[in-house]
């Protein structure tokens, strides 16, 4: 084994046994503010669920704000998908191990049944492996097919460490502002044809870019 593969999987497994703590620890100082929260809590409220959907390179805090309360999540077959999964586990998510390359069509039947099935969905669209802030069908199929609303979320940090990977993920700096930004519900009909789809992932595509540019304005006076 080489020196550098080694290394991957020692940091790996010492992953395994201090992330999910270190970053709960993290995700409790940040200081959140939400835009349209309620359209959210409109459904939680009558016990309604939805697909959820926000980039990849933000999901961090997405995934702590969603936690014990009933969501799967769709992650990939990858090493870091085996981190990913094992924090989502901690915080009660049921886990899907899928992607649009390896087992994609399996695991978004699966989703799909869980949908069905009184649960609401996680979904980086973007993901795994990009082209980044690109939606692929996955988010929008599966609300197609369950028949639950699509709701789109924007994440703005403002302090923060990007990571030097494909989607530029982001770390937040303890105790920093973080703004929240839903989209109001989506409903898609399930005999949508073809084309109908195509425009709905096109239209939600530029609507969560939009979510996610105006998450990303802070007052300059603001810490």
């Amino acid at each position: 084994m080489k020196l550098r593969e080694f290394r991957q999987d020692a940091l790996r497994v010492l992953g395994n046994i201090f992330l999910t703590g270190l970053v709960t620890v993290l995700c409790k100082t940040l200081r959140i503010t939400f835009v349209n929260r309620s359209a959210v809590e409109a459904l939680e409220n009558k016990s309604k669920n939805y697909v959820l959907a926000f980039w990849h390179g933000t999901m961090l805090l997405p995934w702590y704000l969603n936690r014990k309360k009933n969501f799967t999540a769709l992650i990939s077959k990858s090493k870091d998908g085996d981190l990913l999964a094992k924090i989502l586990k901690h915080w009660k998510y049921e886990v899907v191990r899928g992607s649009s390359s390896t087992g994609g069509n399996v695991a978004l039947g699966i989703m799909v049944d869980y949908a069905k099935n009184k649960a609401s969905i996680a979904i980086t669209p973007d993901g795994p492996r990009g082209p980044v802030h690109k939606m692929k069908a996955g988010a929008v199929i599966t609300a197609k097919k369950s028949g639950l609303p699509l709701v789109l979320c924007g994440i703005g940090i403002k302090k923060k460490r990007a990571l030097h990977s494909w989607d530029s993920f982001e770390i937040p700096a303890p105790f920093t502002k973080v703004k929240v930004i839903f989209s109001d519900p989506v409903y898609l009909g399930e005999k949508l044809g073809y084309d109908e789809t195509s425009n709905i992932i096109s239209e939600s595509e530029a609507k969560l870019n939009d979510l996610q540019s105006e998450a990303g304005k802070f007052e300059r006076n603001t810490l």
